[in-house]
């Protein structure tokens, strides 16, 4: 098994974006969720448009870092 380290805070960072990337997923998908959803907490860092386009934008901004978390 192999085990997944986020020593850094670009890891931690990253790791954060790629669970609410699932979050949006989902609330586009129509669940719920108790508390703030994913749309907003990434409009209040920056991002806006609908909840299409900030699952855009937001992908478009994971795959243009990935090769610099490395």
């Amino acid at each position: 098994m192999n085990a997944i380290v986020l020593d850094t805070p670009e890891k931690i960072a990253r790791f954060r974006l790629l669970a609410l990337r699932g979050a949006l997923r989902l609330e586009i998908a129509g669940m719920k969720k108790r508390g703030q959803s994913a749309y907003q907490i990434l409009k209040n860092e920056g991002y806006s448009g609908t909840r299409a386009q900030v699952l855009e934008q937001l992908h478009n901004h994971l795959e243009t870092t990935k090769e610099t978390i490395r």
